[in-house]
Parts: structure tokens; C-alpha cells; sequence
């Protein structure tokens, strides 16, 4: 509310629009904040804002839609770090021939009803005055809200901006609604449309879908309208195992996962098609993991993460770690992050077959117990230099000696001594 005071006191007849407005009439918490000003085109409102702080153009998708304030008040620049967001009311303008002709321009003539109509889905085409709380909503979204329904503004949205159709499977996950039937007919129509957004754009509407509470719907929609082969073909061969690849995606939210594991799961077994040996599969999941995000333009860490978790994922649960040495190696074997998200993900997905993760469960405990027992290199009580000083040659030689020591100090920790650690080094190289 404080940022809203502020919006209100710089003499603007704003309106809170969008996410904002839905999210509060839900009774959620909004991170959203986007401001509508009726009456001015981009240049008046630029104009107005520049006395409070810098402004900048907002930009997205190569198109200006708006300003950006950086208030001058540092109060209200630490709530909101990456500026306030205004526009003013908006049309679409034909600059072709072709339905994706077209340019958005600010028109000061627009009413807010106007620019309410040309948004995504009825439940974020509302608008709250701020002067005196009045909400505007021409498409009756707050009705959609209370039916829980997710219906777009017009048949043409979802080919106006194909983004819509991986944002509205996102809503479905997040908010827990259901797709309105003419919306979901659009839908399937639309899919294919899908593939000419960018990689970044759908990459953070897929991980906010995966990233909310019930992603296991909203795949099921994504699958049964064809969006999710348009997205990732490879799942077309796979369709059979979706059942399954969802649970376990669903087993992860419900755990609280994080994203790296929830999109492991989603990949982990659209191998099988191409090679159903364990291992096999897993590889070629792995490349289809990899292939994918990065072609999506996922963060190279992420990327790596995942295609990390779906390449090692398959282990039988008779050769799970039991012991302290066992997990102490399993530990080594995969490092700390894997290690854990490893289990994480097979705890998910044993619970979707129904299967007793109790085990599971356990190797946790016993990885968190062991985590500060030395496995790396690093928690070696010698180091390359102390070997060097023995005698050993930098570069393969030093590098085997070194990890040899590791593998003895991670199945006799308390042998982590330098002193013992020298001794055995001296060993090697007389022996």
C-alpha cells in the first residue's frame, strides 16, 4: 500500500491494473505493481514522472509499452528496487497485411475500458482507481474469479501474442484454475503458434508453471492442446509415459523442490522411447534436457544442474547408500548439490508409483550427517604443494596422487591428518 500512497501523491489519476488487482481480490500477496494513467500519451507521462526521479522506457518484446520511475524518494525505491511501471491506455495498430502486423501505440483518448479489453484474460483485464477505489472491469473478470475460469478477452488472443498460451497454462498451475472452454478450444487451435515466441520468454513462463502449486493441471492441459509437443517435440514419442513424467513433476512441487529438480522430473523419462535400458534412457533424456534449455535459453548453471540430475537419475534401490562410508562416497562420487538432488528426485518419484520413499528418506539424513566429513579435494589436510614438495610432478601424476588420498581419507576420515596424509604420499612415490 505504501507504493500506492506514493503513486497517489504524485497528482496522476492511476489506476493499479492487472495481476495487482487479481491478486488482490484472490487474497494473494502481488510482487505486481503496474500502474495505468488515462489521458496522457507516453511523452506527458514521461513528462510528469522526470520531477520524481529518473525514468526510463519500458520496453518488452522490442516494443515500448510504457515508463519505468526509479523514485528519487529512497524509501520507496528500496520497496521497489526495480521501479514503478506506468502506461498509458494502449491500442493495437495494423502495420500490414498479416494478423502479427501490428504495432501497440499509447492513444490519450482510450478509456481504461478500452485498454482493459486488449489484455490477456478477463481476470486480469480489471483496473482499481486509486482516488477513490473504483474497480473498472468491463469483461466481468471478477465474476471468472469467482468461478475460478480462465477465459481470454477475445478469440484472436492467443494469436495476438502466442506468450499467452504457456501464461495461461502458468495461471492454471498457480492459481489452481480451469481453462473456459471456448479459451481451451482456442488453445489447440493456437498451439503451434507457440514456437514463435522467444526462448527467454518462454523459459520463465515454463519455470513459474513448474514453480507453482498444482503444474501437474496445467501439463495436462499443456498435452492434451498440443502446446507441450509444440514446446518440446521429443515428448511426442513419450505422450505414453506423460501420465507418470506429471505425477512425478507434482511429487517435486508438493515437496517444495527446487527448479532444477522439478525440471528433471519433467524430463527425466522422454528417453524411453528411443532406449529403454535405465542407463540409456537416462543419457538420452540428458540430451534431450540439454538440447531443450538451452534452445529455450535457460541459465547455463540450471542447465547444467538438470541435465546432471536426469543423465544420473537411475539407480536400483538396493544400491542406495546405507552406511556413513556408503553416503561419504556417494557424496564424492556426485558432489553435494547432485547428491541431494538425486534423492530428491527419486523420492518423488517413488512416491508417484505409490512406492515407500521411507528409505530414501533416511539417505538424506545420513548425507546431511556425513556432509561435513571430508569428500572433496579441498578438505584434504595436504594440498598440491605439500606433494610437490615431496616430489611429485605437477599435472596428471599430482592430480591421481591427490585423489587417491581422497578416495583413502573418504573411507577412513579420521586419517585426515597431515601428517599420516604425507606419510601415505611418500609411500606412492617410493612404491
Amino acid at each position: 500500500m505504501l507504493i500506492e500512497d506514493y503513486v497517489r501523491s504524485l497528482g496522476l489519476d492511476a489506476y493499479l491494473v492487472g495481476g495487482a488487482v487479481r491478486d488482490e481480490l484472490l487474497g494473494l500477496e502481488s510482487k505486481d505493481a503496474d500502474f495505468l494513467v488515462p489521458g496522457v500519451d507516453t511523452d506527458a507521462l514521461r513528462a510528469a514522472l522526470e520531477p520524481h526521479g529518473r525514468v526510463e522506457d519500458l520496453v518488452v518484446a522490442e516494443r515500448l509499452v510504457g515508463v519505468r520511475l526509479h523514485p528519487r524518494d529512497k524509501g520507496i525505491r528500496g520497496l521497489a528496487p526495480a521501479g514503478i511501471e506506468f502506461a498509458p491506455p494502449r491500442k493495437e495498430v495494423s502495420t500490414g497485411p498479416g494478423r502479427h502486423d501490428f504495432e501497440i501505440v499509447a492513444d490519450p483518448s482510450l478509456s481504461v475500458e478500452d485498454d482493459m479489453r486488449r489484455r490477456d484474460f478477463t481476470v486480469n483485464a480489471m483496473a482499481r482507481r486509486l482516488a477513490d477505489g473504483a474497480l473498472v472491469d468491463p469483461l466481468r473478470g471478477r465474476q471468472d474469479l469467482r468461478l475460478r475460469l480462465l477465459r481470454t478477452v477475445s478469440p484472436t488472443s492467443f494469436a495476438e501474442d502466442p506468450l499467452r498460451l504457456v501464461r495461461g497454462l502458468r495461471f492454471v498451475s498457480q492459481l489452481g484454475f480451469e481453462l473456459e472452454a471456448g479459451t481451451l478450444e482456442h488453445m489447440r487451435t493456437e498451439a503451434a503458434a507457440v514456437t514463435r515466441v522467444s526462448g527467454e520468454r518462454i523459459a520463465d513462463e515454463l519455470a513459474k508453471l513448474l514453480l507453482g502449486a498444482r503444474p501437474r493441471d496445467a501439463l495436462v492441459v499443456a498435452r492434451d492442446t498440443g502446446v507441450l509437443v509444440e514446446l518440446i517435440p521429443e515428448f511426442g514419442p513419450a505422450v505414453h509415459l506423460s501420465d507418470h513424467i506429471f505425477a512425478v513433476v507434482q511429487e517435486t512441487a508438493d515437496a517444495g523442490d527446487e527448479l532444477a529438480v522439478r525440471l528433471a522430473a519433467l524430463f527425466h523419462d522422454v528417453g524411453k522411447p528411443v532406449d529403454g535400458d535405465p542407463i540409456g534412457h537416462a543419457r538420452v533424456a540428458a540430451g534431450i534436457a540439454h538440447a531443450t534449455m538451452e534452445r529455450l535459453r535457460f541459465p547455463a548453471r540450471l542447465t547444467r544442474r538438470v541435465v546432471a540430475i536426469v543423465r544420473d537419475h537411475p539407480y536400483r534401490a538396493e544400491d542406495r547408500p546405507k552406511t556413513p562410508r556408503e553416503a561419504r562416497r556417494f557424496l564424492y562420487a556426485h558432489d553435494d548439490e547432485l547428491a541431494f538432488d538425486l534423492v530428491a528426485h527419486r523420492i518423488a518419484d517413488l512416491r508417484a508409483k505409490d512406492r515407500d520413499a521411507g528409505g530414501l528418506e533416511e539417505l538424506r539424513g545420513l548425507l546431511e550427517q556425513e556432509l561435513s566429513s571430508p569428500h572433496h579435494l579441498r578438505n584434504l589436510a595436504v594440498d598440491g604443494n605439500d606433494l610437490i614438495a615431496l616430489g611429485f610432478r605437477p599435472g596428471p601424476e599430482l592430480g591421481s596422487a591427490l585423489r587417491d588420498l581422497l578416495e583413502y581419507v573418504v573411507d577412513h576420515p579420521e586419517s585426515n591428518t597431515r601428517d599420516e596424509l604425507v606419510n601415505r604420499a611418500r609411500a606412492m612415490l617410493n612404491g
